[in-house]
Parts: structure tokens; C-alpha cells; sequence
């Protein structure tokens, strides 16, 4: 039964699971009315063009939060939705270089991967649990033994750490799809500090997206629950951290301009060190 039922959810989210990501976070259509939602309408045009992908549904969700984040199955039920704060923060440049972040995820089919990894990620916590709770319920095991006991232990044990070892899983793929979009929104703009500026508004913003949870927070560009385990670089961040630290993807941004750059963090003595101007 728990299989069947985790089946049905897992098809189910293929299908749906955009729609109610979007939902969760208020996401609304564009106002014609508005300056700032048609200059993003005429950035979206230019990036998809430049990208080779179709055109994605464009939505916003009004949070003063700056943030932005792609979702959909394929690149033709694709959507970009990015939040009011990021459209009063950021300049058109900037803008750009977020919404280059997000078509790159469109084309490297990121959002079919985080989607799925979305829903799957419910479905082993939730065949974890079912499966737990049918073990220590279970009569055989009350009746049973000690050796049928020492048996179901290391099920109980993997049963338990399912949940933790997805999830885990989850964050590595997220990390590294960030870098591989930061890398090809360069290749779609030909401007590496667009994005690299963009980030640092995000940064210094320092606001957390209330609409977001820790389910969908790996579908933005930038944490939306603003954990400080996601600023951190080592072991222990890149095992439950699900973005790459924000310092180090600023700094490859401005490596691949050309342009020196010194950190906040590295100002304070942090491991992010500067880069020197190239010769």
C-alpha cells in the first residue's frame, strides 16, 4: 500500500508538482501595467531567444524578499517566477543575469531533475515512516527471537536514515546545478559582473523568502530560508548545504570577467581570499 501510494504521489508531482510549487509561493501572472513586470517580460524575451529555449511562463510573487526560480517537467510547461524585492533591488543588467541563471536552468533540465527530486524526496520520508512504524508494530518481531530481532535492526537503521541519506543526495545535486547555471547564464549574457552584482544586492539584502520551505528552498537562486550553513565552506556546509556558498560563486563570477574582487567575509580575515587582476 505505502508503495502504491508513494507510485501515485511521485506521478502525480511529475505532472503537477510546478504548479503547486508555484501556488505555495503566491506566484501571479505579469501586469502589463506595471514598468518593472514589462521590462522583465522584454528580459525573459531576450534570454530565451538567446538560450534556444521557448519562451517560459513569467510570474511574480510579491514578497520584498529578492529572489527568482524556475520549475516545470520540460521547456515547454516551464516558468520563471521572480519576487517584487528582486525587481525594486536589482538594475536591468542584473536582471538579467538572474533571469539567465534561471533559463539556464530550463535548458540543463534542472527543473525535471529538482522537481523530481522534490516529490521523491516526500515519497522516501514518507515510505520511511510507514515502513518504520510497520516494524515496530509488527507482531512478528514482538513474537520473534533474537535472531529475527538482530535481523530487523539494520532494517530499522537504514529505514530510519533514509530520509537524511535523499536528502543529502538532494543538496549535492543542488549544488552543483548552481554552478553549472551561474557558468551558462554567462555564456547567454557575455556578462559575468551582471550576475556577480546581482547576487551581491541578494546578499546584502539579507532577507528571507517567509513563502519558501526547506522542500522547494533548492529551486531558488539563492536560499530562501537565509541559513547561515549555506555561507559556509567545508565538509560539514557542503553536506547539508543546499546552495554553494554565495562568496564563491561571486568570486568565479568576477574570475571569469577579469575583474579583482575582494569579499565582505574576505575583508574579515574569512578563507574566501581576492583575486588578482590577471596580467
Amino acid at each position: 500500500m505505502a508503495l502504491s501510494f508513494s507510485t501515485i504521489v511521485t506521478l502525480t508531482g511529475f505532472y503537477y508538482g510546478a504548479d503547486w510549487v508555484l501556488a505555495a509561493v503566491g506566484a501571479e501572472p505579469l501586469d502589463g501595467k506595471i514598468p518593472e513586470h514589462r521590462e522583465l517580460h522584454n528580459v525573459v524575451t531576450e534570454m530565451a531567444l538567446a538560450s534556444g529555449c521557448p519562451m517560459p511562463k513569467i510570474l511574480v510573487a510579491y514578497d520584498p524578499a529578492p529572489n527568482a526560480f524556475a520549475t516545470g517537467r520540460d521547456e515547454k510547461s516551464s516558468a520563471i517566477c521572480v519576487t517584487t524585492g528582486l525587481l525594486a533591488v536589482l538594475d536591468r543588467d542584473e536582471t538579467q543575469g538572474v533571469v539567465a541563471h534561471e533559463m539556464a536552468h530550463i535548458r540543463n533540465h534542472d527543473t525535471l531533475v529538482m522537481v523530481l527530486v522534490s516529490v521523491l524526496l516526500g515519497g522516501v520520508a514518507l515510505l520511511a515512516d510507514w515502513a518504520q512504524r510497520s516494524f515496530i508494530h509488527s507482531r512478528h518481531i514482538r513474537r520473534s527471537g533474537a535472531g529475527t530481532a538482530l535481523i530487523a535492526l539494520p532494517a530499522l537503521l537504514l529505514v530510519a536514515l533514509s530520509p537524511l541519506i535523499s536528502r543529502l543526495m538532494a543538496m549535492a545535486v543542488s549544488r552543483q546545478r548552481e554552478y553549472l547555471a551561474d557558468a551558462t547564464a554567462v555564456e547567454f549574457t557575455r556578462n559575468p559582473l551582471g550576475l556577480a552584482e546581482a547576487l551581491e544586492k541578494i546578499r546584502d539584502a539579507g532577507m528571507p523568502f517567509h513563502k519558501a520551505t526547506r522542500g522547494t528552498a533548492h529551486l531558488f537562486i539563492v536560499n530562501p530560508l537565509r541559513r547561515r550553513v549555506d555561507e559556509r565552506e567545508g565538509r560539514f556546509a557542503d553536506l547539508l548545504a543546499t546552495h554553494p556558498p554565495i562568496e564563491r560563486r561571486i568570486q568565479l563570477l568576477y574570475q571569469m570577467a577579469g575583474v579583482p574582487y575582494r569579499s565582505v567575509q574576505g575583508l574579515k580575515g574569512s578563507s574566501v581570499q581576492s583575486l588578482d587582476k590577471p596580467e
